[in-house]
């Protein structure tokens, strides 16, 4: 079995990290076998590899090797370019074409960026692995195919499944091994080892003096957060290589060359959230009306008490804390007694939930009770008690001062908006 760094060297790859040499040793492992591989990684870490170590590792080396980018290909054609094609299966099919799968019979297929294959095309390359048949569009005639497949992807696969985008039992079948490599970020010892090659094989590209980073610009480019991974190493590299006179560069030479420099530097980012600190203006509506909902809850247990017992000392006795919680200090000078009306005799149907006593019985049009809500501007950003004076000041305009049609717009009572109205100099 061929070594960890002999593989580096015979595919030029540049590193020392643990989880990239486990990786290449996966690769290595798997190779001589026929097992189908997944690579995943992010965009740029060089996943491309990964398929040439084991296909040059195993029997099938002296196959042919196609590599197919299934996010370049156009959805309506790629059918036709991985299982080939009958003459007249489609418009501008004039003759008969061979698709990759039929082509690299004996060999290795690389399938890059595997996350972004449509669904039917997913269930077509599901039976290639489970059985080795495939039809060609237009054919009805099955034809068999000797190929090992390795996958590649920066997709959540997990997430993709979730998302019905991806079928679960083509990952599973893909998957059989699966190979991560990690992103540059995390191989911050290789990051000025990979800076250097590059350096240097430019230099000798487009023969030049190699460019050579000083003390602060090092510090820099490894505290770079690097969001293309070794492709946008690379292309910096190069970059600075043909664009600079001076062969020594500076921090701020480099951090020129550098996107958003700031925000990809470590940052202490404060992640607590305030408790008035909504996502959304619906969230603050909803807030809003919990709140209303508990005022009217607290006046339910009150009034079923006085419906239940004709001693309203006792009932405010008992129910001082809840008394006080609801009318403050700043409701009008009248006592408690006086609030609530002398007790009726009242015939409730068994069916109908008593939701508040009073000298009148209101009609409140439910299915019209928030249509208020519809005239909130999406992009706002008021505080909590700003919305609701808000809400307050357009009902009362809306019935023209009228408490009691108001408050049944808001969904409280008129003594709630009374305190409220007090309580925002209305």
């Amino acid at each position: 079995m061929e070594s960890i760094q002999a593989t580096k060297q015979r595919f030029g790859i540049i590193g020392n990290d643990a989880k990239l040499n486990r990786a290449i040793e996966k690769a290595i492992q798997v190779a001589p076998t026929d097992i189908s591989v997944l690579v995943t990684g992010e965009s740029g870490v060089g996943k491309e590899s990964i398929p040439k170590i084991i296909h040059s590792l195993s029997h099938r080396k002296h196959g042919k090797y196609i590599a197919v980018n299934c996010g370049a290909i156009p959805e309506g054609t790629i059918d036709s370019e991985l299982f080939g094609h009958e003459k007249g299966a489609f418009t501008g099919a004039t003759a008969t074409r061979s698709g990759y799968f039929e082509v690299a019979d004996g060999g290795t297929i690389f399938l890059d960026e595997v996350g972004e294959l449509p669904l039917p095309t997913q269930v077509r390359l599901l039976r290639v692995l489970e059985n080795g048949e495939f039809l060609k569009v237009g054919s009805s005639k099955t034809q068999k195919t000797d190929v090992r497949i390795v996958a590649a992807t920066n997709v959540d696969m997990s997430d993709a499944i979730a998302k019905g985008k991806f079928r679960e039992d083509l990952y599973y079948r893909l998957s059989t091994v699966e190979i991560g490599l990690p992103p540059l970020r995390e191989r911050s010892e290789d990051i000025h080892l990979l800076f250097r090659k590059f350096a240097t094989d430019f230099a000798q590209k487009y023969k030049m003096p190699t460019i050579r980073l000083d003390e602060h610009a090092t510090q820099l480019l490894l505290k770079y957060r690097w969001g293309g991974n070794i492709r946008q190493l690379r292309n910096i590299a190069e970059q600075i290589s043909v664009l600079e006179q001076d062969r020594v560069i500076s921090y701020d030479t480099l951090k020129s060359y550098l996107p958003d420099v700031g925000s990809n530097l470590p940052a202490v980012i404060n992640t607590k959230k305030s408790e008035s600190d909504f996502a959304s203006e619906r969230e603050i509506l909803y807030k809003v009306l919990f709140d209303m909902q508990r005022d009217v809850n607290d006046l339910k247990k009150l009034t079923l008490e006085l419906l239940r017992n004709d001693d309203s000392e006792t009932v405010q006795r008992e129910h001082s804390g809840l008394i006080n919680k609801i009318y403050s200090e700043d409701e009008p000078e009248e006592s408690f007694a006086e609030a609530v009306p002398a007790r009726r005799e009242l015939i409730v149907p068994s069916d109908v939930e008593v939701i508040g006593y009073n000298d009148t019985p209101a009609v409140t049009n439910v299915e019209d009770k928030y249509h208020f809500a519809e005239e909130i501007q999406e992009e706002e950003t008021l505080s909590l008690q700003e919305k609701e004076l808000e809400l307050i000041k357009k009902s009362l305009e809306k019935y023209n001062g009228k408490r009691k049609a108001a408050a049944e717009e808001l969904g409280i009572s008129e003594r709630t908006l009374y305190r409220k109205i007090k309580q925002y100099n209305l």
